[in-house]
């Protein structure tokens, strides 16, 4: 039997890899003067054009039909925006002894941002899910999470967020709502171009978190927060982000199995109810934390990747449990008939 590399079992997301050549690149060559409020405007221009691009991509017809699962969406919903909330504000008792005030944000932060569309859908296709409800499902809470991550950071993460004045009111509903429902109201007009240049745009997404990404840190290097973190201190981040990620996809996969989904929907619960977007989270903390949101994302970025691994693993098992499930019911399914003239019995499957 041939062994499986290593990539196959334990994936490194090559984006991720980009996310971290960019932090070290801003740690090396930041931008300085000029070329930092040059840097903070693209980034600025990038958060508008992500948001518009998300609104003009998400189908007002499929959110709809999508309600008629609403128990499935409302239980992802309070994972995401309820449960996950509660297990970061049950970080606090970690400082000062294991994480740093700042970094505590940060996981809380972590806490508080959408689930992910992309993977969430791929995972549950993977592992043989509800590809339609993990559809709707992520749409539903990247729609909410421009309202709610916003509440629920000025609600819970207070001064170290920037407040929630109404200059920062302002801010966000110029940079992310008013972005988010032109790209709706656009969408009959050029919804079939952003299908047809699905690629292309992909790589626009990409690049334009990767300059947010840019400015953010470099912003942070100007104000000297990387001295605040020590090995020590991401060593101990990593292990509480592991528990963090094992609490969520046991409660999302048993907690769906009290409630009486099936399987299918279970595996599209457990996927899109314990992940997080990286990419709707760079945005929001460069908007909410200004020149420390290099260090409140290093938890998501951190998480972001760790959930990758641990779910495409846990993908694989599904989709195999699913195949034995299916071969032992095409077993059971087979009748025993016997031929005339014949002694034997020959199975035949009906």
């Amino acid at each position: 039997m041939r062994r499986p590399s290593f990539p196959a079992r334990l994936p490194l997301d090559p984006y991720v890899l980009a996310l971290l050549a960019t932090v070290g690149l801003a740690a090396l060559l930041p931008a300085r003067g000029t070329a930092a409020a040059v840097s903070e405007g693209a980034a600025t221009a990038a958060v508008t054009l992500l948001f518009f691009l998300y609104g003009a991509r998400l189908s007002t017809r499929e959110a709809l039909d999508g309600l008629r699962h609403w128990r499935l969406h409302v239980t992802v919903l309070g994972c995401t925006f309820l449960l996950f909330p509660v297990l970061g504000l049950a970080t606090g008792w970690l400082v000062p002894a294991l994480l740093t005030p700042e970094l505590r944000s940060g996981l809380l932060f972590l806490c508080l941002v959408p689930s992910t569309i992309q993977s969430s859908i791929a995972f549950t296709s993977m592992a043989r899910g509800n590809v339609p409800a993990a559809i709707c499902a992520g749409s539903f809470s990247s729609l909410a999470g421009i309202f709610l991550t916003p509440l629920l950071a000025a609600g819970l993460l207070g001064s170290s967020a920037g407040g929630f004045s109404a200059d920062s009111l302002v801010t966000i509903v110029c940079r992310l709502l008013l972005p988010f429902l032109l790209g709706q109201a656009l969408r009959p007009w050029v919804g079939g171009f952003l299908v047809r240049n699905k690629k292309v745009l992909g790589r626009v997404d990409r690049g334009s978190i990767l300059l947010v990404v840019y400015s953010a840190f470099s912003a942070g290097m100007a104000a000297g927060i990387w001295h605040q973190v020590s090995l020590p201190r991401l060593g101990a981040l990593l292990a509480v982000e592991a528990v963090l990620l094992t609490v969520m996809l046991l409660v999302t996969w048993y907690g769906a199995g009290r409630l009486g989904f099936g399987r299918a929907d279970r595996i599209a619960i457990q996927f899109a109810g314990s992940k997080k977007s990286l990419a709707a989270g760079l945005p929001m903390a460069s908007v909410l934390f200004g020149a420390q949101a290099s260090l409140a994302v290093l938890p998501l970025m951190l998480f972001h990747q760790m959930q990758l691994m641990v779910c495409a693993v846990l993908a694989r098992r599904r989709a195999r449990e699913a195949d034995a499930a299916s071969g032992a019911e095409l077993g059971a399914g087979r009748v025993v008939e016997v031929s005339p003239g014949s002694q034997h019995p020959a199975p035949q499957a009906r």
